[in-house]
């Protein structure tokens, strides 16, 4: 297996805290979900955007080998859960839109880009993730 890329994240205070890139390229102010905070995220905000943005990507890898060149938008909705008290677990939703295909077409695409998806593979058997083609 070949590394294409590395990163390393830090964190400090948590959920009320401060997480930073390593190599300073990034710093973001963290705040529990549902903060009315200016300029901070969470956790589950930052995997949702990780996740679009890692979707979207094999999307493309997917339709450039079916000669497809139409948009696509994907919208990924995480949601943290508690199953229990101190149990939590995280859900996922991702809706996709593919400029000019049918339902049933831009369906079958985003199903098998959860197949080829990073962040899909690494959820995949570990939290629900639904799929679903608007």
């Amino acid at each position: 297996m070949k590394e294409l890329y590395s990163t390393t994240m830090i964190n400090t205070g948590g959920r009320s805290g401060t997480s930073y890139a390593e190599d300073q390229s990034l710093s973001l102010k963290i705040a529990p979900p549902g903060s009315k905070l200016d300029n901070v995220t969470n956790p589950e905000q930052l995997f949702a955007a990780g996740y679009s943005a890692c979707f979207n990507s094999a999307l493309a890898l997917i339709k450039r080998q079916k000669k497809i060149d139409n948009s696509s938008t994907i919208k990924v909705t995480v949601r943290l859960m508690e199953q229990a008290s101190f149990d939590y677990i995280l859900a996922v939703d991702i809706e996709g839109h593919i400029e000019g295909l049918a339902l049933e077409e831009a369906q079958e695409l985003l199903e098998l880009t959860h197949t080829v998806c990073p962040y899909s593979k690494a959820t995949m058997g570990n939290i629900n993730v639904t799929i679903k083609a608007i």
